[in-house]
């Protein structure tokens, strides 16, 4: 196999609808789910891509057999601009879409709408669904709680999960204000996409159980699963760095993602039962939807914002560096790059590939590597 290849877009994600598709998903929610995944990989978020095809949806539907490739979305309580939903364990990426239509939808209405879900699963990249609201002319938000992961400032033991906190705001610019990443130093995807690739973690990223700075990714991997390791919050171990701050964002998002719905939270979500075995992690999200004509001009809220970004991208540069990027910024410059060439796949990646189409006897995808 080729160290590192490059496969089109439209063709990744063609398998992956079939990918889904072979394992129960129905037609239209694969659609949903793929498209999900490889808007991460147009970005160049590479580690909520297809890379998390096999692990996190495939290996759970087919394998551990704790995922539902039917979505039974329920509404369970519903009161003007908000709602309550179940997802019953269905898949994430079309729990999570619905919820933030249904926000977008409420806010046409009443200016603001907020949805809340339950038993849902891994809804891929965060930033996906504010991005909705965005392309609907409104500010978007939204959240999710994590199996554990994170340990509280001066503790060890992993309780919070990567807990993303996201904003999306609409520019006059070619792409959105979006803010997509952890509240953690560093998310569980960024650490496997490291074990894929051989390489060593940088240290402060992950603490084991005596406070010490972790770096084999392989092991981590097995460590988080064990407890035995935690993720540091934003602001990095104890107070000195402002930890505290991403450990009280995490715990924001936690409260969202549980308290509202009467969801799972903390070690609820460790993805096993009290014997050991593999369990539903039974995840909370949040979405909300401002309509930014509800407050002012959307033209003009767009210009204003458009305006910040570029007063502060403009703004004195540090000596020896090139530039100053705003958020969403990279991410746009990723696609520009990628759009041509499509997504790069790993040797491990494409091994994972190969696995999956052989065992849904998917033959009419044929690959460089195999």
């Amino acid at each position: 196999m080729s160290d590192r290849v490059s496969v089109g877009f439209d063709e990744m994600e063609a398998f992956m609808v079939d990918v889904f598709r072979g394992i129960g998903v129905p037609s239209a929610d694969a659609a949903v789910c793929a498209d999900v995944l490889i808007a991460s990989d147009k970005r160049g978020i590479d580690s909520h891509g297809v890379g998390r095809l096999k692990p996190i949806y495939y290996d759970r539907i087919v394998h551990h057999k704790i995922q539902e490739p039917v979505t039974q979305f329920e509404v369970v309580r519903e009161y003007g601009a908000t709602a309550v939903v179940d997802g019953h364990h269905g898949m994430g990426m079309v729990i999570a879409k619905r919820c933030m239509q249904m926000a977008i939808d409420k806010a046409s209405e009443a200016g603001i709408g907020m949805v809340v879900a339950r038993n849902s699963t891994h809804f891929g990249i965060a930033g996906y669904y504010p991005m909705m609201a965005c392309e609907a002319g409104m500010i978007g938000m939204c959240g999710t709680n994590a199996r554990p992961s994170i340990a509280p400032t001066f503790g060890v033991e992993n309780m919070l999960g990567t807990n993303p906190l996201v904003f999306g705001f609409p520019t006059d610019e070619p792409f959105p204000f979006m803010n997509d990443y952890a509240t953690s130093v560093t998310q569980r995807g960024k650490i496997e996409q490291y074990a894929r690739e051989g390489k060593t973690l940088p240290p402060g990223w992950v603490i084991d159980r005596n406070g010490e700075t972790r770096t084999d990714a392989v092991a981590v991997l097995e460590e988080l699963v064990a407890g035995t390791a935690a993720l540091v919050p934003v602001g990095g171990i104890g107070e000195e760095t402002a930890g505290y701050k991403g450990y009280g964002y995490a715990t924001v998002v936690e409260i969202l993602s549980a308290a509202l719905q009467q969801g799972a939270f903390l070690k609820q979500l460790s993805g096993f039962d009290a014997d050991g075995n593999h369990a539903p992690y039974c995840l909370g999200h949040f979405f909300m939807a401002a309509n930014i004509e509800a407050f002012t001009d959307l033209a003009a809220f767009k210009k204003t914002t458009g305006e910040i970004l570029r007063a502060l991208r403009g703004s004195r540069k540090a000596p020896g560096a090139e530039r100053i990027y705003t958020c969403g910024e990279k991410e746009h410059l990723a696609w520009l790059e990628r759009e041509a060439a499509g997504v790069p796949i790993g040797v491990e990646l494409q091994k994972q590939i190969i696995t999956m189409r052989d065992e849904l006897g998917l033959d009419g995808h044929r690959f460089s590597f195999g």
